[in-house]
């Protein structure tokens, strides 16, 4: 929203162009590497949601697999099959962290802000 006030919007606005081609030719542009970085970041956070609603039962029902419920189907046999819950956990958290340290390294190359440092 802050790039709509900036300067070249007002100045593409003053020579007439219309909304929709200031948003692809000037705004858009100017936003996408922090778009791309929000993504990656909103990717982890929609896989854990995924997972907690199919470990509460909300989410995807089985058969189809699913993390949540593969985590909630090996409750039961925690103290004599750990493994059963605790590997798609540790599966999980590996994919979680990796996307969100993949979009972290992205904002550190595209973000223009940290190159100055």
């Amino acid at each position: 929203i802050s790039e709509k006030t900036k300067e070249y919007v007002e100045a593409a606005q003053a020579l007439g162009e219309s909304d929709v081609k200031i948003i692809f030719k000037e705004i858009l542009p100017n936003i996408i590497h922090s778009l791309l970085v929000l993504a990656t970041l909103r990717v982890g956070f929609f896989i854990i949601l995924e997972a907690s609603l199919s470990f509460l039962g909300l989410g995807i029902q089985p058969p189809t697999p699913a993390w949540g419920s593969m985590i909630n189907s090996g409750r039961a046999y925690m103290l004599s099959a750990w493994w059963v819950s605790t590997i798609p956990g540790i599966a999980l958290l590996i994919l979680v962290l990796s996307i969100n340290l993949f979009g972290e390294g992205l904002r550190d190359i595209l973000d223009p802000r940290l190159k100055l440092e």
